[in-house]
């Protein structure tokens, strides 16, 4: 277990002994288990790197975002400031400065005249607060183990509905809860019952929280271009929701009350500026470990202390490829939907990289091909009946290979490999050239496979035996 945290605590953690504890212990072994991961991952220092990068892109983008996100709610006769209570609440950790600066952000956002700007200067406003979250979705992609990131189109329906309905949906909501929580009815059965009164004052100081967690909650199941779970998205909305409260009490308890000695004596002016950018990083770390927290529980194969890059041997490519190419052939023929990379991976519990990787190898090699649907789904681009076992294991095994460096000296062989090589390519050749990826899928070739394996097994052993 190299190249771990720890190596001792992973070492108890993935013991062989853990299966032999009570149900409770592992459910704890497994939280730890997700602890650790994530740690590991915040240690390497990409997602704080990642979060660094989200901090100056906020800077560039957050006028001009809230600008287009609150322009649609000047029609239902609302105005900007009404921002200023969910502002408050974003930068509560910061005392007295983050009520100065919500000040600054909606007299930014005031002097922003959309209708005076022109066609130019509205795509240039409209694409500079989609840049925002298009840098998150890069980043979430990242977290996700994805390559493939929106379609440009995909982009502006999303994210431009996502700008202009997600404040209205949010002020909705608040304001319906407000009227809920202060109605006649609700307030006459609080007077005549006095449980209730201790649960609406319970369910007015939780709804800021609750809140949070559904805000962070939305943003887990909507960023990553891929299908995430309610159950890990309400996870890491959970957690993330914690760490916010948590670290934005310490913030402001340590960080803030102690910058009249300390922050302010060193950049003066420049403090207030300075304690914002340090709570946006904060809560965007905070963000991205709910991220990962959310990616582990849905992809527990991947909470491992070691090789979480997704790396396969060749032997395990091409073994993933003939499974891949069976269930393609599979629902092919039994008329059923195509699968997509994220369902090839819940199918065969699988790391995500492997998948795409051997998916790119076939679709290279021309075996399969995407549809247009987004997320693409794979389909069969060459005549299943026609297609040799040989072939797919022939496409991962070329994948990324590179054509030899041309040298004034030629290179000296080394003695034996090539006579090896050949070997190799002559026993799959006699093994699996013969049965097609439908008779595999099928199970029309079991008998015949048996036969190629026990062949090709003795074609090896005799052409190297001859060799030497």
């Amino acid at each position: 277990m190299d190249k771990t945290l720890n190596k001792f605590v992973a070492e108890y953690l993935w013991s062989d002994k853990v299966v032999h504890y009570s149900a409770w212990r592992r459910k704890l072994i497994d939280a730890l288990r997700l602890l650790y991961v994530v740690l590991d991952d915040l240690t390497k220092g990409e997602l704080t790197l990642r979060a660094m990068s989200l901090v100056y892109t906020t800077l560039l983008s957050l006028v001009p975002m809230m600008a287009v996100s609150f322009s649609v709610l000047k029609a239902f006769g609302m105005h900007n400031k009404q921002l200023e209570p969910i502002m408050l609440q974003f930068l509560a950790p910061m005392g007295a400065q983050g009520v100065e600066i919500t000040d600054k952000i909606i007299g930014f956002i005031d002097n922003v005249k959309i209708g005076v700007l022109g066609a130019f200067g509205v795509a240039l406003l409209f694409y500079t607060a989609i840049s925002l979250i298009q840098k998150i979705e890069a980043t979430f992609n990242y977290i996700w183990r994805l390559d493939q990131p929106r379609s440009m189109g995909r982009r502006f329906a999303d994210y431009g509905s996502v700008m202009l309905i997600g404040p209205l949906l949010v002020f909705s909501a608040i304001g319906l809860s407000a009227s809920v929580l202060s109605g006649s009815f609700v307030q006459t059965i609080s007077t005549h019952v006095p449980f209730m009164q201790y649960l609406i004052a319970f369910v007015t100081e939780a709804a800021p929280y609750l809140m949070i967690i559904a805000a962070f909650t939305f943003f887990y199941m909507f960023i990553p271009n891929t299908r995430v779970t309610f159950r890990a998205g309400l996870v890491a909305g959970i957690v993330s929701g914690v760490l916010f409260q948590s670290l934005g009490w310490g913030f402001g308890s340590v960080v803030v009350s102690a910058s009249g000695s300390g922050t302010y004596a060193i950049y003066s002016g420049f403090a207030i500026l300075i304690l914002f950018m340090m709570w946006m990083y904060i809560s965007w770390l905070i963000l991205l470990v709910g991220s990962s927290v959310a990616f582990y529980v849905q992809h527990p194969e991947y909470i491992s202390p070691v090789r979480r890059s997704g790396d396969l041997s060749i032997r395990q490519r091409e073994t993933l490829a003939l499974q891949v190419m069976a269930i393609i052939a599979q629902r092919y023929y039994q008329a059923r939907k195509p699968f997509s990379a994220s369902d090839f991976v819940y199918r065969l519990r699988v790391q995500i990289q492997g998948v795409t990787r051997v998916l790119l190898a076939l679709k290279h090699a021309g075996l399969v091909t995407e549809n247009h649907e987004d997320p693409p789904r794979y389909l069969p681009s060459a005549p299943l009946e026609k297609t040799s076992l040989k072939t797919v294991i022939d496409a991962v095994r070329n994948e990324g290979t590179m054509q030899v460096v041309a040298l004034r000296v030629p290179r000296k062989p080394v003695h034996g490999v090539a006579e090896v090589t050949a070997a190799i390519d002559a026993a799959l050749e006699a093994a699996l050239a013969s049965i097609t990826v439908r008779e595999m899928a099928l199970g029309e070739a079991d008998e015949e496979l048996d036969d190629a394996a026990r062949r090709g097994a003795i074609g090896i052993g005799e052409k190297i035996d001859t060799d030497s």
